[in-house]
């Protein structure tokens, strides 16, 4: 009679902060961080759309004040100075890819073939101002009703994070 193939228990995470101190990781939403770049300039291109490892955000902050499913997050850098003051070269930023309604504040757009970071407003008519931080770089607008072949939002910036030294 052939024994039927048992895995072993794994039991309790016994993971500990570096104090010492448990850590229950059922607390904790781990978000795809991608090896992408959303240009803070004029494009980045998006090539090798899949994940290098994950970053841990408390599943209490996403839920309670982001208000957002962590299925619907995704972390990417940024690159380039056109927001600079406002997201920073080499700034990490954690994007809402179910907020795509684009009526006003950080979103990442894919305008043909590259992702940039702007600040957008809708304006009536339909029409999305797309500006820049850094005003060396001229804003533009897109039709909502008739956008490029390549245009789409990609998603709200929800967070950001920077290192300082």
């Amino acid at each position: 009679m052939l024994q039927e193939a048992t895995k072993p228990s794994l039991g309790p995470c016994t993971c500990q902060d570096t104090l010492g101190n448990p850590v229950d990781l059922e607390e904790f939403v781990f978000v795809p961080r991608y090896n992408l770049q959303a240009s803070a300039g004029y494009g980045a291109a998006v090539d090798g759309e899949k994940p290098v490892f994950s970053m841990a955000f408390r599943r209490y902050w996403i839920v309670n004040y982001l208000h957002a499913d962590p299925h619907d997050l995704s972390v990417i850098s940024v690159k380039g100075d056109s927001m600079e003051g406002v997201l920073n070269d080499k700034d990490v930023i954690l994007i809402n890819r179910s907020d795509t309604s684009a009526t006003s504040g950080l979103f990442v757009l894919r305008i043909d073939g590259d992702l940039v970071v702007k600040r957008v407003q809708r304006l009536p008519g339909s029409i999305l101002k797309v500006t820049s931080a850094n005003e060396a770089y001229e804003p533009f607008t897109v039709d909502i009703n008739n956008p490029p072949s390549d245009f789409s939002v990609v998603g709200r910036v929800v967070w950001f994070g920077r290192q300082v030294a």
